[in-house]
């Protein structure tokens, strides 16, 4: 019984101090990163809908293994299962969620209308913890990053500062 409570306790406080979390969906066969909200002893999630995150994998009522990363060093700190579960639109669990979530989300484009919006057009899932932390792995279990349209910038071109170091001379 200490053992559970313990695990418990490293869950609760590892998704509250993370930023991010690594969610794999028994669907999906990536992990991919997703931002969260720690709420009523589960992970809520919001997505699925234009301009917020994917959250490919995750079915109602299906499983996901999360990870969380430590603040200090970003590393692995703990994996755990959980049951996936899809809250509905009005329901109080929903506004109790979304009234978390809300507070969390960075750079929305539509911050006063944007619950509306998620109940509209996105998914808001609840992840529960199951059972026990999984073991750590020994290796680092590095995987190539999901494809995007995103880009790095890309180096300067060596032209560049003799022209700006003119422009200025010019003034």
């Amino acid at each position: 019984m200490t053992t559970e409570l313990l695990e418990r306790a490293l869950i609760e406080e590892a998704a509250k101090k993370s930023g991010l979390l690594w969610v794999r969906g028994a669907e999906a066969s990536a992990a991919r990163a997703v931002w969260h909200v720690w709420h009523e002893g589960a992970v809520c999630l919001v997505g699925d809908g234009p301009g917020e995150q994917p959250l490919t994998g995750l079915a109602d009522g299906g499983g996901a293994e999360v990870t969380a990363r430590g603040k200090d060093k970003g590393g692995r700190l703990v994996s755990f299962a959980a049951a996936v579960n899809e809250l509905t639109a009005g329901t109080p669990e929903w506004a109790a969620a979304v009234a978390e979530l809300k507070g969390k989300r960075l750079n929305a484009p539509d911050a006063e209308l944007m619950t509306d919006r998620w109940a509209r057009e996105c998914r808001v899932l609840r992840l529960t913890p199951t059972g026990a932390v999984a073991a750590l792995p020994d290796g680092d279990l590095a995987q190539r990053p999901v494809p995007t349209p995103a880009t790095t910038r890309r180096p300067v071109p060596a032209a560049l500062p003799k022209l700006l170091a003119r422009r200025r001379k010019g003034r």
